[in-house]
C-alpha cells in the first residue's frame, strides 16, 4: 500500500493519503496510523467514503469502542430509530429520517456546547483515547472544526505554572460545563445520567510527553472553591486557544479526521443555516476494556 504522511500545520496535525479503509486494516496502515497520531496528534485520512461497518471495523483495529449512551445496558430493549450503526455517534444537524434539525431546536442548543473547546468523553470515568469522524455529507461553507495539540501547550507554559498545575485533579462536568455556557433547565435526574468524574490536570502520554487535560468539561479543581478554580482554568484555557496553536480543518467530502482525545482539545464551528445537511459519524475509542457504554460505566 503505497502511503504518505503529509503535515498539515507547525506544531501538528497531518493527512494521510493513499490509504484504503474499505478492507481489513493491514499490520501496515496500523502502524502509520499509529506513529503519525503519536507524532502528529491529528491525522486526516482523505478520499475514505466508507460504509459504517468499515468505519466501525478500522476503528476497532485501534482499540474497543466507546458505546453511544444506551447501548452496553439495554438488552431486550428496542433500540430508537437510527440512520446509522449503533455504535456511532451522530454529530449531524439531521434528525433519524435524515431531515435538517431546525436551529433554535433543543437538540441544536445542546450542541452549542460543542463550539467551546472539548476533549472528548472527558466527563466519563475511563478517558477516551482517539475520535475518528467521517464527513458523509459535507457543506459547501461552515462547519470546520478547530484543534490543539495540548503537549506543545505544555511546553509552553512558564515554568512556574507546570510545577503549580502537576499533580492537580480536575472535577469534569458534562452538565455544569453546558450549564456555564448558558444552559439551562438541568435536572438531577439529568446529572445522574453523567455524574462528575475527576482526571489528572497534566495527562503523560505513552511515550513521555506530558499534556494539559483541559476543556469545556472541566469545571473544577480537587480542594478548589469553584471559583478559584474556573479562574485557574480559565486562564490555562485562554493561553491553550491562541492562534498559533489552532489547526482549523475545512473539510473535504470524504474526510475521516481521527485525533488523540488525551493531548488534543477541540471545537465545532456553528453552521448557522438550516440551507444545508451536515451528515458526520463518529466512533470513539477507549484505550482498553471491553466495549461499553458511557452510562452504563456511570451506573
Amino acid at each position: 500500500m503505497d502511503m504518505t504522511v503529509k503535515p498539515l500545520h507547525p506544531i501538528f496535525a497531518a493527512e494521510l493519503i493513499g490509504a484504503d479503509l474499505s478492507v481489513e486494516p493491514t499490520q501496515e496502515l496500523i502502524d502509520t496510523v499509529e506513529q503519525a497520531m503519536a507524532t502528529y496528534a491529528v491525522t486526516v485520512v482523505r478520499g475514505a467514503n466508507v460504509s459504517d461497518d468499515d468505519h466501525i471495523r478500522f476503528s476497532r483495529a485501534f482499540g474497543p469502542l466507546e458505546l453511544p449512551p444506551g447501548l452496553g445496558r439495554a438488552a431486550g430493549v428496542a433500540p430508537a430509530k437510527r440512520r446509522m450503526r449503533a455504535e456511532l455517534f451522530d454529530a449531524s444537524n439531521l434528525d433519524e429520517n435524515g431531515e435538517i434539525i431546525p436551529m433554535g431546536t433543543g437538540r441544536r442548543k445542546l450542541a452549542k456546547g460543542a463550539e467551546r473547546f472539548h476533549t472528548d468523553s472527558s466527563f466519563n470515568p475511563l478517558p477516551t483515547k482517539w475520535s475518528l469522524l467521517l464527513g458523509h455529507i459535507v457543506p459547501p461553507v461552515g462547519g470546520d472544526t478547530h484543534f490543539i495539540d495540548t503537549r506543545a501547550v505544555y511546553d509552553e507554559l512558564p515554568a512556574t505554572t507546570r510545577e503549580k498545575i502537576d499533580g492537580m485533579e480536575v472535577i469534569h462536568d458534562f452538565w455544569r460545563g453546558r450549564e456555564l455556557t448558558g444552559l439551562t433547565g438541568v435536572t438531577d435526574e439529568m446529572r445522574k445520567t453523567m455524574p462528575p468524574v475527576t482526571h489528572p490536570l497534566v495527562r503523560t502520554m505513552p511515550y513521555g510527553r506530558k499534556a494539559l487535560y483541559i476543556g469545556g468539561h472541566a469545571t473544577g479543581i480537587v480542594g478548589w472553591e469553584e471559583e478559584d478554580a474556573l479562574k485557574l482554568l480559565g486562564e490555562l484555557y485562554d493561553f491553550a486557544t491562541q492562534d498559533k496553536f489552532i489547526y482549523v480543518h475545512k473539510w473535504r467530502q470524504g474526510d475521516l479526521v481521527i485525533w488523540d482525545n488525551r493531548c488534543t482539545l477541540h471545537r465545532a464551528t456553528p453552521l448557522e443555516t438550516d440551507e444545508y445537511k451536515r451528515d458526520v459519524r463518529r466512533t470513539t475509542i477507549n484505550e482498553y476494556g471491553p466495549e461499553t457504554s458511557a452510562d452504563a460505566m456511570a451506573a
